[in-house]
């Protein structure tokens, strides 16, 4: 399903890589937090390559809904009681810098990308408490905050907190101009890195920088990404026909709707879900209810999903891979906030390749670990590995191959052996190893997408085993066959 960004812009194609290089800085991932990065890395007079395992922004690049905002949900009061007035100021000052970094960058550069300056809300229909000690928090960081119950949404509300500056823009469109004179190489996957060289498929490069900015960090040791993070599911429709509110907004309520205008459509979000748990489906018909509800008589015009990395503080983890390789760098766990954390992410490490201090580096060090803030979201993570695994080896399936519908995946016994079916309107089978190749969970189906989705770490694949999300690297093994 091409999200409306894809639909209505073309990108440029780039050479794959088919040779050894050399170069001061490689970027692994053509996405926005790479492009960025290494566009700020050039400037400053550091040699850099890109390396991209498909196309440029066709990551979750091409799925956002593109608000350029530091109004991330209610996090300012939460991050003051956890991290402390200081650092809490530190993500403020990063965040608000990181806006008027895109708005200096496109107006000086005269980029044609839809930008418009609008205020972002934040908004309940239940409850003011929260938003309104969020306004207090946000003021007492700097942020021109103010809360406020007048909203141009179609329902009441019991409050909102309004941010003052915030923008939105075409990602897709903008990344297309950034990209200009940048060396990048597409369909060229990293398969592994070893200290100072990145391997690919057909060729190696050596590089004394190297940035992970794929989203997701593959290599699992040293860093171990994989027992502090876990990825989220949500979904968008695009829609004619319906009124475009005043500013870009966020509902904090467990069912709340992220709404922004988007060259007069709207984009009307929601249904977050951990990875690999939508069995049931029904997402996006959710969401189009919703909008049957709000908009009568308007039209779905556009369908689309993303999947974004949670750390277990909250926080992106931006810097040093890991201590022992003060040579990697790693930008990820954006928290839904992949626009603002992009360009934190290439202001922040650009610094520390050139050796020129931050001063937000500290809240957002990988290194970090704090018990108390951490410990809860740790176990959970560690406990949905140890379900993941324990699927895979102790649950038998439930169906059969005759069971499954035309049009439905699901895990059957086939062969003697549990394997993931997808029955095509076609008529043919597709089978699929439902063992993860990142860590060995089990696979789960995802109806609205019909795609193979990983619930311990994220990595998903479509319905003929290829991949679609790391951390995984490779695709599933797989068989077609006619039923």
């Amino acid at each position: 399903m091409k999200s409306l960004w894809s639909d209505t812009v073309e990108l440029p194609r780039y050479p794959a890589l088919e040779k050894n290089i050399k170069t001061q800085a490689v970027v692994i991932g053509a996405g926005m937090a790479g492009i960025l990065t290494a566009r700020r890395l050039l400037k400053r007079g550091i040699e850099t390559v890109v390396i991209e395992a498909s196309h440029i922004g066709s990551g979750q690049t091409k799925n956002t809904t593109a608000k350029i905002t530091s109004q991330h949900n209610v996090i300012y009061d939460s991050l003051i009681k956890k991290f402390g007035v200081e650092k809490a100021r530190q993500y403020a000052l990063a965040n608000e810098s990181a806006v008027a970094e895109y708005h200096d960058l496109i107006m000086d550069n005269h980029i044609d990308c839809d930008y418009e300056q609008l205020p972002a809300y934040i908004y309940s229909k239940t409850c003011s408490e929260p938003l309104e000690r969020e306004a207090e928090a946000a003021l007492s960081l700097g942020i021109n905050a103010s809360f406020t119950t007048k909203t141009s949404l179609p329902f009441p509300v019991r409050g909102a907190l309004r941010f003052e500056n915030q923008a939105q823009f075409h990602p897709l469109k903008f990344i297309k101009a950034l990209a200009e004179n940048l060396s990048i190489y597409e369909n060229t996957r990293a398969m592994k890195v070893e200290e100072h060289t990145v391997i690919t498929e057909r060729g190696s490069i050596q590089a004394d920088h190297i940035v992970f900015a794929t989203h997701y960090p593959f290599i699992n040791i040293p860093g171990y990404y994989f027992l502090r993070m876990h990825q989220e599911r949500s979904y968008v429709i695009a829609l004619e026909g319906a009124d475009i509110p005043e500013g870009m907004y966020l509902g904090v309520d467990n069912d709340g709707l992220s709404f922004r205008g988007a060259n007069g459509y709207l984009l009307l979000g929601g249904g977050s879900h951990r990875a690999g748990e939508n069995s049931k489906g029904g997402q996006y018909d959710k969401l189009s209810e919703e909008a049957k509800r709000l908009y009568p008589g308007c039209r779905v015009a556009y369908r689309w999903s993303a999947q974004d990395c949670i750390t277990v503080d909250g926080v992106p983890y931006i810097g040093r891979y890991a201590s022992d390789r003060p040579y990697w760098y790693t930008a990820t766990g954006f928290h839904k906030w992949g626009m603002s954390s992009s360009m934190v992410s290439a202001m922040l490490i650009s610094d520390m390749i050139c050796g020129i201090e931050s001063p937000y580096s500290e809240v957002f060090t990988p290194q970090r670990f704090n018990i108390p803030n951490s410990a809860k979201n740790l176990k959970t993570e560690v406990t949905q590995v140890v379900k993941g695994l324990s699927r895979e080896i102790f649950k038998a399936p439930e169906i059969n191959v005759d069971h499954i519908p035309i049009g439905h995946g699901g895990i059957v016994e086939h062969a003697d052996k549990k394997v993931g079916v997808y029955k095509s309107p076609e008529g043919r089978l597709y089978i699929v190893d439902i063992r993860c190749p990142h860590l060995g969970c089990q696979l789960e189906w995802n109806p609205d997408e019909l795609s193979w989705d990983c619930p311990c770490h994220g990595s998903r694949f479509n319905y003929e085993g290829k991949l679609i999300d790391n951390p995984a690297q490779t695709d599933l093994e797989a068989d077609i066959t006619k039923s």
